[in-house]
């Protein structure tokens, strides 16, 4: 089994069933989330996200928002 992938600025993670953010920064090692319309919030734990798609496979598909 590879070791699970953590989550980088620009990333699309999944933080709960179907429920998914962009990871808008790091700091101090914990990554802040944000969607359209809400507020950031911190993550304090990373390892309960899921990389759905990387910051690079979301610019190659142009969906950068």
């Amino acid at each position: 089994m590879s070791p699970r992938k953590l989550p980088e600025v620009g990333d699309e993670v999944e933080y709960g069933p179907g429920r998914l953010a962009v990871v808008t920064d790091i700091r101090k090692g914990v990554p802040y989330l944000r969607n359209p319309g809400v507020k950031e919030w911190p993550v304090p734990d990373p390892s309960t996200l899921t990389v759905k798609r990387t910051r690079a496979e979301r610019i190659a598909t142009d969906d950068f928002r």
